[in-house]
């Protein structure tokens, strides 16, 4: 039996930012003040290596001797000490034993590796009475669970038998008691009548027992997260009951306005049921058939949201699809916040992906109670509502982030009913050229491939899970119902996809998500025989059922010819993926499912398509309360005390702690930064970003913005559905979007209704105020997503319509929010409502019109929509971005500034004339040159009021950290090194290798062919021993034939074990590849550039500061955890402090530039006498800057605690630059909020060194 190793990891004191973290954790939240020090420890066994391997790998693989201590099997306990140590269950994904043993396969050259990580957490100063509590608050016992200090005899998984799937004997000849009794030993997610239904098809068609595999795969099947079963109830049209009161005749006209509606589109004698489908579906049939929807792609494989769109580029024009989703992932972030907010996210993507296209913004709208509340006022049964809040947001941003795509807009709306369970929401916005997406109908002979991860435990049930009322147990046993997500391999997919010859040999394709392998399979062709054992595992032990209902995530399912089948095979290897054949499209319109020799499923497909009994429903529609109407609240006694009561809710509090974990830059195609102004405090309305071609430029983008109150929606949902849809559509034309071409998805989140009409009311208001205001502004929803679970207990969420618009636009067109000039004019377009506080359209539509003919004609300089915290909130939020000030009109009062106009629009313009004659505008304020916000002689700085708006949820989201020393040199080295080749080349080949985790290769790659030189990607594989034979022959060839190589940024494996930069650093250890980069800089003058995550890697060779691949010392520099402890997206100014090698040509010493970052681990840290040495090297040739132009610790300035504020470094002979900044995110017509020039032109002087001009 191989020997197993243990090795102890812990980061130094002055690096140890988990450590400090969690003791801070336990002291604030757990009251536990004596606790003197706590230590992190990463433990990892590892097995199938040699002692000299595993020597090799401690200090480049496993630790960096910069930053941190090992120790080898023994662990000293300090006396007094208490500890425990924490590890995933079996069949949790952990990136970071999976990252190790691919390193170590690296190094080896061997697959065979076996590692198990777990965190040794060791705490001074408490007694072990203590010690549950911090466990309970540590340990989420759905994902992890207490390890033993033990290690063990071997890391081998045990030997299970598995079990023949069984059949229920009996079943069919089951009385209703023991129909009853095996819905509650299965705990199924459908009701009594549909096992009834199931058992009369079994002994009346099939006539006999079904497989547990059967009754299964038909509860996936039927879940309301699969079929929709609650918006599939019929409605029983003449119990459609309206409280009495004078609002009901509006109601009363919009359902016959409705059922008009179903005439046209169905026929007047139409048996159709009434449901809340139809209603949520019945505008978009209506305004398709009255020719408002010619743009709309309409196919049977329904993957997106899906239009038609001319795309402008540098080429020509083109047919593009823009494709749009959106998703939720409540009941999994509920219970494990992270996986379950990351799975949501991936979940999202893989739908518009599976339509074959290439997803490149995402937004996140969530929900939660308010994350400020005491641990010691946490629901029993819940997690704690800032834990949910923290870890689900670093959940979603850290999948977002490895991917490698941009999250343009993030928002958390707070209401005390999402304590019942978390919102989880994610939207996302793709595209591809027509011509490569094929939308044909499988037919019999052909073949289905699944590509992409194997099989494994994880989220078995999800599907159900989600469909149930989430109860105190859940959070206990509903461990296997949360997805893990991969975005690794989801980027390959990608790639994959990306790849105009593969997606043209798709028929059909479908993602994995609910419901795994029964559903994504399932549902491509009416027949299918599928064949389990063929099916991947992450490990062996599963039955049929647990292969045929596992969400395990980035899993495809394309149906293709059997003559592409070798294409599609190779084009997947090309791309690092796995793939088999799983199954064959038949004509018997059945699906059969074959495991171990037997069949374990076999089911009529019109059985599967009924979706279990039909359920009828009665409803009631309660009446709002109009003396409780929630749009015009009380101001307070003066401006000042009402700026800090509006500024200063959780409604209106600045959110940028939030915002910038999310990498809002990647893919180069974002048009308005999250934050913008010279100063970075004006958020913006929605998100709009470049529509992404390859190889070319385009002026194309897309917007996308969202509408929700629950304000609104608590006391009426059907006025808040009308204002959800109206805030969206103001808020496109606020960006500069055209309204008459929005289409919708709309997410619908409601409490788990039980049989009680009153219940089943909300949602069928919240629908028909939907259909009301899609009507009157002849917009349709074109899509969206339903959540009918939303109780715990006692509690239900609040009724939830969540109003997604999008459109296409001309980037020209767009305009942001914060404020241009003083001595401009702010101007309110007002939509009128009757007294019932409904929106007068025909006024609404002209006032829309107004502002898009203004935006569009250039008049207007800002645009911003009134929220929640009306002409205050919103007024501040543009002035803040530019500092400029502003003068509210004296003629207004108090109460007019804190209105809740929803859909309000206020518009920057150069004097009052501009909307002279104008209907429904007002004058509401002047801009001036003060810095300060006055209104009747009081005044407020700006300064001031951003501090009020920030303060709510800094200590929940923090936008800075105490900079660990305020010691700083300024690099002032003007000499310039060798500034041309020897060697002239016409043309410059650059070679940058793509990393298992790389994202930034697209970017990079336009810049350097905006430059002129010709790029070669090379793709390192490591699926397999001869993988990785042969990415190293091609990587070594293609550096031999280049002159500059790049290591781009991304996350490689990752960013583990615990370290970025490792896996690529890794690779380039490798003995050949090691002398081809020698050859390339010590006998071609060639140049090396990193960028982030390249940077990271080059200092973990040595190629940075030394020039040449070494061993790594303790004196060595290295980039570390950031100080704040997350990972950080924003905007920088660096200063070029050196410009002592051909990287600078085309900068001069001092000048300054406006960097996008996005790192979790940007820290340049080295001992004092080496960063001196750097500095009077001329090596250190970026810094970071403050606002003056100094060089700075100060966090947000420098973002990161870098020691000296130092951004990027140079070789001895400059020939190998290392930055964390993005410089290659950049160029015409992106981040137009954003003020300063941003291009280091780094890439045009790599080229220029070789052509010599």
């Amino acid at each position: 039996m191989a020997k197993v190793y243990r090795v102890y990891v812990e980061k130094r004191k002055e690096n140890a930012v988990e450590a400090d973290s969690i003791k801070h954790d336990l002291m604030t939240r757990l009251g536990l003040t004596d606790v003197s020090n706590l230590t992190v420890v990463n433990r990892y066994d590892l097995q199938g290596i040699t002692e000299e391997v595993l020597e090799e790998g401690i200090p480049t693989i496993l630790s960096e001797p910069m930053v941190d201590e090992v120790y080898r099997e023994e662990y000293v306990i300090p006396e007094g000490a208490v500890s425990f140590a924490i590890e995933y269950l079996p069949g949790q994904y952990d990136a970071r034993a999976d990252a190790c043993e691919q390193c170590f396969q690296l190094l080896t050259g061997e697959k065979g590796v076996k590692v198990k990580c777990a965190k040794l957490i060791v705490i001074e100063g408490i007694s072990s009475d203590e010690l549950p509590a911090i466990k309970h608050y540590l340990i989420n016992p759905v994902d992890s669970r207490e390890a033993s200090l033990e290690k063990p005899a071997d890391l081998n998984d045990a030997v299970v038998e598995i079990k023949k799937v069984p059949v229920i004997e009996g079943f069919i000849g089951f009385t209703d008691e023991e129909v009853k009794a095996l819905l509650e030993k299965m705990s199924l997610a459908m009701n009594f009548d549909d096992l009834k239904v199931t058992q009369n098809y079994f002994r009346d068609v099939e006539k006999r027992d079904p497989t547990e595999t059967e009754i299964r795969v038909l509860d996936t099947y039927w879940s309301d997260h699969c079929r929709h079963t609650t918006f599939s109830t019929e409605l029983k049209e003449v119990d459609i009951d309206i409280a009495s009161g004078a609002f009901k005749e509006i109601l009363e006209k919009d359902v016959e306005k409705y059922k008009a509606s179903r005439h046209l589109i169905y026929g007047v004698d139409t048996k159709r049921p009434l449901t809340l489908m139809d209603l949520a579906t019945i505008s978009m049939k209506e305004l398709r058939k009255r020719g408002y929807l010619d743009d709309m792609e309409v196919s049977e494989e329904i993957n997106a949201c899906s239009v038609r769109l001319k795309v402008h580029t540098t080429d020509g024009d083109e047919d593009w699809l823009l494709m749009f989703k959106n998703e939720t992932h409540n009941h999994p972030t509920e219970i494990e916040p992270f996986g379950g907010a990351a799975t949501c996210l991936g979940g999202a993507i893989r739908d518009p992906l599976s339509g074959r296209a290439y997803v490149y913004q995402s937004m996140r709208i969530t929900g939660a109670g308010d994350p400020r509340q005491k641990l010691e006022d946490t629901l029993p049964g819940k997690l704690p509502q800032r834990k949910i809040c923290e870890e689900a947001a670093h959940g979603f941003s850290s999948y977002g982030n490895q991917i490698g795509l941009t999250t343009g807009f993030v928002h958390e709306v707070y209401d005390q009913g999402y304590v019942a369970k978390r919102m989880e929401l994610g939207a996302v916005v793709a595209a591809a050229p027509e011509e490569q997406v094929k939308r044909l109908i499988p037919e019999n002979g052909q073949i289905v491939l699944l590509i992409g991860g194997r099989t494994g435990r994880d989220g078995i049930g999800g599907a159900t899970g989600s469909s149930k009322k989430h109860e105190l147990k859940t959070t206990e046993t509903a461990g296997a119902e949360v997805q893990k997500g991969n975005p690794v391999e989801e980027r390959k997919i990608q790639r994959l996809f990306r790849n105009k010859e593969f997606s043209k040999k798709i028929v059909r394709c479908n993602d994995f998500g609910a419901g795994g392998v029964s559903v994504a399979v399932g549902e491509l062709a009416p027949g299918l025989d599928i064949n389990l054992d063929a099916v991947l595992k992450k490990y062996e032990g599963l039955n049929g059922t647990e292969l045929a209902i596992s969400e395990s995530q980035e899993r495809m399912a394309i149906v293709i010819n059997e003559c592409d089948k070798d294409f599609c095979i190779q084009a997947a290897h090309d791309e690092n993926l796995e793939v088999v054949q799983v199954a064959t499209v038949t004509d018997k319109n059945r699906l059969t499912m074959k495991y171990m020799g037997d069949t374990i499923v076999d089911i009529s497909r019109d059985f599967l398509d009924e979706a279990g009994a039909k359920r009828y429903q009665d409803i009631h529609v309660e009446l709002p309360d109009f003396d409780k109407a929630p749009f015009n609240p009380e101001a307070k006694e003066n401006f000042t005390e009402t700026t800090k009561e509006v500024l200063s809710r959780l409604s209106t509090a600045s959110q940028k702690g939030l915002v910038e974990r999310f990498d809002s830059s990647i893919g180069n195609g974002t048009v308005l930064s999250p934050f913008g102004g010279k100063t970075y405090r004006t958020e913006t309305e929605g998100m709009a970003a470049l529509i992404p071609v390859l190889g070319k430029e385009t002026t194309t983008c897309s917007l996308m913005s969202y509408g929700y109150s629950p304000l609104i929606s608590e006391w009426s949902p059907y006025h808040g559905a009308i204002n959800a849809v109206v805030e969206s559509v103001a808020k496109i034309i606020a960006m500069g979007g055209t309204w008459h071409t929005i289409r919708f998805s709309f997410q619908e989140f409601f409490e788990k209704l039980l049989n009680d009409p009153k219940r089943w009311g909300k949602p069928f208001s919240a629908l028909l105020g939907a259909y009301r205001v899609q009507e009157e502004l002849l917009l349709p929803s074109i899509g969206g997503k339903d959540s009918m679970s939303g109780s715990f207990e006692d509690l239900d969420v609040p009724p939830t319509l969540v109003s997604f618009a999008i459109t296409g636009g001309d980037v020209h067109k767009v305009i942001t929010p914060e404020l241009k000039e003083a001595g401009h004019v702010l101007v309110e377009f007002m939509l009128p409502k009757d007294e019932f506080h409904v929106f007068d359209f025909e006024a609404l539509r002209k006032e829309f019109d107004a502002v898009e003919a203004l935006i569009q004609s250039g008049k207007a300089y800002s645009a911003y929509t009134v929220k929640d915290g009306g002409l205050v909130e919103a007024v501040y939020k543009m002035a803040f971005g530019n500092e400029i000030g502003v003068a509210f009109d004296d003629a207004l009062t108090l109460n007019d500034l804190v209105e809740k106009n929803f859909g309000h629009i206020i518009v920057e313009v150069d004097n009052a004339e501009v909307v002279a004659g104008y209907e429904n505008v007002r004058i509401i304020a002047s801009t001036n040159e003060e810095k300060a916000v006055s209104y009747k002689g009081e005044k407020v700085t700006l300064d001031d009021a951003y501090e009020i708006n920030c303060a709510p949820l800094e200590s929940v989201y923090p936008t800075t950290a105490k900079a660990p020393t305020t010691e700083v040199r300024t690099g002032d080295c003007s000499e310039r090194g060798k500034m041309f080749a020897s060697k002239k080349y016409d043309e410059v080949n650059v070679v940058i290798p793509v990393f298992p985790g790389t994202n930034c290769e697209f970017d990079s790659k336009r810049a350097f062919e905006k430059a002129g030189a010709k790029v070669q990607l090379v793709l390192i594989r490591n699926k397999t021993e001869e993988d990785i034979k042969k990415s190293v022959d091609e990587l070594e060839e293609a550096i031999h034939n280049a002159q500059i190589m790049m290591l781009p940024g991304g996350f490689s494996a990752g960013d583990e074990p615990e370290g970025s930069g490792k896996f690529i650093a890794t690779v380039l250890r490798n003995p050949r590849l090691k002398a081809a980069i020698d050859d390339l800089l010590d006998n071609r003058e060639g140049l090396m550039i990193g960028i982030c995550n390249g940077f990271q890697a080059l200092v973990k060779l040595g190629l940075l500061p030394h020039g040449h691949i070494k061993d790594m010392s303790k004196d060595d520099p290295t980039l570390t955890f950031n100080t704040i402890g997350r990972h950080l997206s924003q905007m920088v100014t660096t200063r070029v402090s050196s410009v002592k090698s051909p990287w600078l040509a085309n900068v001069e010493l001092g000048d300054e530039h406006i960097i996008p970052i996005s790192h979790g681990e940007g820290r340049f840290v080295a001992p004092k006498e080496v960063l001196d040495q750097l500095i009077d090297n001329g090596q250190v040739a970026f810094q970071y800057v403050d606002p003056n132009g100094n060089v700075t610790m100060e966090s947000p300035y420098n973002p990161n605690g870098s020691m000296y504020g130092i951004e990027g470094i140079v070789s001895e002979d400059g020939r190998v630059l290392g930055k964390m900044g993005h410089s290659e995110r950049q160029g015409e017509n992106r981040d137009l909020n954003i003020y300063g020039e941003m291009d280091q032109k780094l890439f045009e002087a790599g080229v220029k060194y070789f052509k010599g001009e």
